[in-house]
């Protein structure tokens, strides 16, 4: 049978092309929300991290209901790192909104995310989004969506895809390109009209495939799928099965079953096949598992997701300020926490190292990793990591690297500099568009040439470019790279950073510290427009005589100091230093930390 009162489509796009800000008005003009009450905008971004950085970083699921029809939405992160989140939701439904900006056009995220959706069949609607921008190119963007399906091998059904024209802001959507409607009718009817319900079978034993994992204190573990065929009820004997480990059979009992409704999960006593459930009871229920009826155990295939292309070693903080501010410090606290992610992330990798207090750590990209590390310092660990390094394959005895797609937005005259930073970088030019007054430049480049490239980018382009970047494929190694064209000002002794020690130490470089900030000997203070390292005493303080000078005492003057982020402080490490993360404060340190051991370990390498 086919269940007509029900539709699961996913919103995919590339960052900031309004996914979320769409689903706001969908959930607001379905009367999901009370006419008076008060909504944040990005309603959907429910924690910190993703109010702060105004990113989507885990999907996530609401409904809406139309017409007696209810529409299971799940809203995606648009950035490459978080590829892993869309690749698993795409198994829980049927249909998808493929959100394009109507000036940027499509990116790399959309094409990765658009190759995963006709990978599974799935009925596409495209959606050109921001229509109202006053530099919206829809015509073109048509264009270039329509050579982006041909280009992934898209069917003729596909290519003929729907295409609704949305202000997601304004909460308006049209089929005309020259004229809005008032509201999102338009997009609602085209859902219902193209998606196709699904044919499931209540009669058939129970088959919930597991797409994603919550936790809650009260309940435990949270499994979230879509039920495959049969129906589930609440308090029901199951068969928990991976198709990976089809004999390892464990058999337990759904204690609460939930659905979605809204942004609420509404406690329900049944759901038939077709329906998108949380449920709780199942001790060791992880992403990928299968929930089967007891008395007919079938495992469901879940998809190969991508592996990762960066590495990081995160160990136990040993710098002489260890255990000083954070709540979790030990190997133990560290080895739970990494391997407690692995359960809802499936792109990380967490592998023990010959050391029991250091862990490899493999993510999708810079800011995947970079992630995780900001919601552990938040949640009280303290801990250090290494520089991040790409993952390299021997394929047919040659070594092979991880190749990125880099797109590149800059007013025409920033192209000089990117050019130059794309030589030294070993990267190769694909394609070269003029958008209004900018130029858009695309670019293979090793996914090594990118770490630290971000601010230079920022700085060349003025603030004014944009870059984005997604993971093409493995080639051939393109040879050394300098990784970075600066040195470190390295603190020569333990203590309190004065300002006559810091006033004598800015002629060398940019500092990061300010007066009064605790340093220890081999601690990173600041940066050094030469390549070499320089040490710098910037606890050293004025001796104190009885003869004074004329204007000896005039106030000293310091530089404003550069503020770094975790982001800059992972982009800036060189091989040989590490990043201290507490709760409080984030240090940049040499490995050996005592200068003159420092000193001969590197004239031992010259040698």
């Amino acid at each position: 049978m086919q269940r007509l009162d029900l539709r699961n489509v996913a919103i995919i796009a590339h960052v900031d092309h309004g996914k979320t800000t769409l689903v706001d008005q969908m959930l607001k003009q379905s009367g999901t929300f009370r006419e008076n009450q008060v909504v944040q905008e990005r309603v959907m971004d429910s924690n910190d991290l993703e109010k702060e950085r105004g990113i989507t970083i885990l999907a996530k699921n609401t409904s809406v209901h139309y017409k007696n029809t209810k529409i299971n939405i799940i809203d995606t992160p648009g950035h490459a790192d978080f590829g892993g989140e869309v690749e698993r939701v795409l198994k829980m439904v049927n249909g998808v909104l493929l959100l394009v900006d109507a000036a940027e056009g499509p990116m790399p995220q959309t094409r990765f995310v658009m190759q995963k959706a006709l990978e599974f069949n799935h009925k596409l609607i495209i959606v050109i989004n921001k229509v109202d921008r006053p530099d919206a190119r829809i015509k073109e963007v048509e264009d270039e969506i329509l050579e982006l399906l041909i280009d992934l091998n898209a069917t003729d059904s596909q290519i003929d895809s729907p295409i609704v024209y949305c202000s997601g802001r304004a909460g308006t959507a049209s089929r005309d390109r020259e004229k809005q409607e008032k509201d999102l009718t338009t997009l609602f009817e085209c859902i219902l009209n193209h998606v196709p319900a699904m044919e499931v079978d209540m009669d058939a034993p129970l088959q919930i495939l597991v797409s994603s994992i919550d936790y809650n204190e009260y309940v435990g573990r949270i499994g979230i799928g879509r039920v495959e065929r049969g129906i589930v009820k609440a308090n029901q004997q199951v068969a928990v099965v991976n198709y990976n480990q089809e004999g390892q059979v464990k058999k337990s009992k759904i204690v609460n079953l939930y659905q979605i409704e809204g942004l609420q999960r509404v406690a329900v006593e049944e759901a038939k096949a077709g329906d998108i459930v949380c449920f709780s009871g199942l001790e060791d229920i992880t992403i990928g598992d299968t929930v089967t009826a007891v008395e007919h155990i079938e495992a469901l295939p879940f998809i190969k997701i991508s592996e990762p292309t960066v590495e990081m070693t995160f160990a136990v903080n040993d710098s002489p300020f260890a255990g000083k501010e954070g709540k979790f410090v030990t190997s133990r606290h560290l080895r739970d926490r990494l391997y407690k992610e692995l359960l809802k992330d499936v792109s990380l990798k967490v592998e023990d190292t010959d050391s029991a207090e250091a862990f490899k750590v493999s993510g999708r990209g810079e800011m995947h990793l970079s992630i995780l590390i900001e919601t552990m310092r938040r949640e009280g660990y303290e801990f250090q990591v290494s520089t991040p390094k790409v993952l390299y394959k021997m394929i047919d005895g040659n070594l092979y690297e991880p190749i990125d797609r880099l797109i590149v937005d800059v007013p025409e005259e920033g192209t000089g500099a990117v050019f130059q930073s794309m030589g030294e970088r070993k990267g190769e030019l694909l394609h070269m568009s003029t958008i209004g007054s900018r130029m858009r430049l695309e670019f293979l480049i090793p996914s090594r040439g990118l770490f630290g490239y971000k601010s230079e980018f920022l700085t060349a382009s003025k603030g004014e470019g944009i870059l984005n970047s997604i993971f093409h494929a493995y080639q051939p190694y393109k040879g050394d790279l300098q990784r970075r064209e600066t040195g470190s000002l390295v603190a020569h002794e333990s203590g309190e950073a004065v300002t006559y020690g810091l006033y004598n130490a800015q002629d060398r470089g940019i500092l990061f510290i300010e007066p009064a900030t605790p340093v220890y000997e081999g601690m990173v203070v600041g940066v050094s427009p030469k390549r070499d390292d320089i040490v710098v005493n910037v606890c050293k303080r004025k001796q104190l005589t009885n003869t004074r000078a004329a204007g000896s005492d005039d106030a000293m003057r310091l530089n404003s100091i550069k503020k770094m982020s975790l982001e800059e402080c992972l982009e800036f490490i060189a091989d040989d230093e590490l990043l201290e993360v507490t709760p409080q404060n984030l240090r940049i340190r040499k490995q050996i930390l005592d200068n003159d051991m420092r000193a001969k370990s590197r004239n031992k390498k010259k040698v």
